[in-house]
């Protein structure tokens, strides 16, 4: 389905963003794989994919909170393929703790890597889908983009920061083959939401276990995590033809976390 294409994801080595890599890279995409992690084992990602698809997949560990590292790997990912068909600005971090409270460095980088590292993706990425006529952007927000939660203030500013931006990408590109969609996934079992537990224990003083039953789940009327392979697959259908008028949309994949 996307022989010949290229998928940039940024924090594809884990988690969601992994997740969201190899189902594209099973479809034929060629796979530029961005994040952090113990170098021997992004290498196993990397070249099993290459291996099982038949298809190039490179690594670049460009630091997100950095614009120049971001624009040397967009550069380097156009030097190598020609175009980034697919770009789907997963990277994120999280801290939890009262907004007065909140340290400032904290703020700055999760809005750095959260909202301003799509900025500067997107921009390299989309004159070249403009110019090819078809071009997929896809943001990870969060059901954060949509509703707020006490002790999140910097990830909230930045997920619904994320929404307005895909809206506004959406209507400047409706008319080059071009689609920008954000998915906003409730509570996903990832080293994302597990990092956070003990702030958010210690912020709410109550104990890890009810921070998984009583703020996590508790959020999600099916009282279950939103699978990995569901957002991946999600993503898959948004880069397929049968979502071309599917564009500037906020999409939830939540568990009916916003239908409350």
């Amino acid at each position: 389905m996307l022989k010949g294409k290229t998928a940039l994801i940024t924090g594809s080595t884990s988690g969601i963003g992994k997740g969201i890599a190899e189902v594209l890279a099973d479809a034929g995409a060629n796979i530029v794989l961005n994040g952090f992690g113990n170098s021997a084992d992004i290498e196993i990602i990397r070249a099993d994919m290459e291996r099982r698809n038949r298809t190039r997949a490179i690594y670049d560990g460009a630091d997100l909170s950095d614009a120049k590292q971001i624009i040397t790997m967009m550069d380097h990912a156009l030097d190598q393929f020609g175009t980034i068909d697919i770009l789907v600005n997963n990277a994120g971090i999280q801290h939890v703790a009262p907004i007065e409270e909140f340290p400032i460095e904290k703020w700055n980088a999760i809005l750095a890597i959260n909202l301003s590292s799509s900025f500067h993706t997107i921009a390299r990425a989309l004159p070249g889908m403009k110019k090819k006529g078809w071009g997929r952007i896809i943001n990870i927000a969060s059901a954060h983009a949509l509703v707020a939660s006490p002790f999140k203030s910097a990830y909230v500013a930045a997920k619904h920061g994320i929404a307005g931006l895909i809206k506004t990408v959406a209507l400047e590109a409706a008319q080059h083959g071009v689609t920008a969609n954000a998915i906003c996934p409730g509570y996903v079992w990832t080293p994302l939401v597990e990092a956070q537990i003990p702030d958010t224990a210690k912020a709410r003083g109550i104990t890890e276990r009810e921070v998984i039953d009583t703020v996590l789940l508790e959020a999600q009327p099916t009282k279950q995590f939103v699978k990995i392979d569901e957002v991946a697959a999600f993503a898959a259908f948004l880069t397929s033809d049968a979502a071309a008028s599917i564009t500037g949309a906020i999409l939830s994949i939540d568990g009916g976390w916003t239908a409350q």
